[in-house]
C-alpha cells in the first residue's frame, strides 16, 4: 500500500485550515449581525481620567467641558 505523498498531505492540511477559517468567519459575521455592538455616547472612564490627571497637574481647577478637536 502506498503512503500519501508530502504534496497531498500539505494540500489537504491547507484546505482543512481554509475551511475552518471560512466557517469561523461566517459564524463571526452571523454573531455580529445578531448582536450588534452598541457604542456608548459618553465615555465616562476617559472623562474621569482626564479630570483626575488635570486635578493633579492644576489643583483646585474645575473641568466644565471636554471637546474633541477634529
Amino acid at each position: 500500500m502506498d503512503s500519501p505523498s508530502i504534496l497531498s498531505i500539505c494540500f489537504s492540511a491547507i484546505l482543512t485550515v481554509f475551511l475552518i477559517l471560512s466557517v469561523l468567519a461566517i459564524s463571526i459575521q452571523i454573531i455580529t449581525r445578531l448582536f450588534p455592538f452598541k457604542q456608548e455616547k459618553e465615555d465616562t472612564t476617559i472623562y474621569a481620567a482626564i479630570v483626575s490627571s488635570y486635578s493633579v497637574i492644576h489643583p483646585g481647577t474645575k473641568i466644565t467641558k471636554i471637546e474633541e478637536i477634529k
